[in-house]
């Protein structure tokens, strides 16, 4: 179900709200980003990861400009704030591109699904998206099988993107969702 207007969406699950990070996040997104398998599956988390860091990365994120990108703080109704789900935009003429993590306390539970699969279908019925595309790092099993749950198909292309927390490329497997 969604609430609000483009310019705050807040997205609502059985167990999730999406909704844009705050300066009150920083010290949880710290924390859990704060943590190497979870940064090294990212390709723009430095890590070590501190408040800081965090900080930046809210300031970022309300800055966006909510017709071309955005940035969903992920808050569990129990836990609280558990990760970050974001709509990015690289090149130009590329499609929206989707990215996510989440604490590793909240991995293995279906989490990143059920907030990869609201978001999408905001991204689709309400901001107008057709195509979506994401990648995962070919080591990177867990997301894989979020991204295939979610409706996404492997394109065939392996690209070579940089992970700021491995100081490294990681080979990339890219895909797409079309709408």
């Amino acid at each position: 179900m969604t609430t609000a207007t483009l310019s705050a969406p807040e997205i609502l699950t059985e167990r999730l709200r999406l909704r844009r990070p705050q300066g009150a996040d920083a010290p949880a997104i710290a924390k859990l980003a704060n943590d190497f398998a979870v940064a090294s599956m990212t390709t723009r988390m430095p890590y070590p990861y501190g408040v800081e860091d965090a900080r930046a990365f809210v300031s970022l994120s309300q800055a966006l400009d909510p017709r071309q990108q955005i940035t969903f703080a992920l808050e569990h109704r129990d836990a609280g704030f558990i990760g970050c789900l974001g709509f990015h935009r690289g090149a130009a003429a590329a499609p929206v591109e989707l990215g996510y993590w989440l604490g590793r306390p909240y991995w293995g539970k279906g989490l990143a699904t059920e907030a990869t699969r609201a978001a999408l279908k905001w991204a689709t019925q309400d901001w107008g998206r057709r195509l979506v595309a994401s990648g995962h790092f070919a080591d990177n099993a867990a997301s894989a099988n979020v991204l295939i749950k979610a409706g996404f198909l492997y394109t065939g292309e392996v690209q070579k993107r940089f992970s700021r927390a491995r100081y490294g490329d990681a080979a990339t497997r890219m895909m797409v969702l079309i709408a």
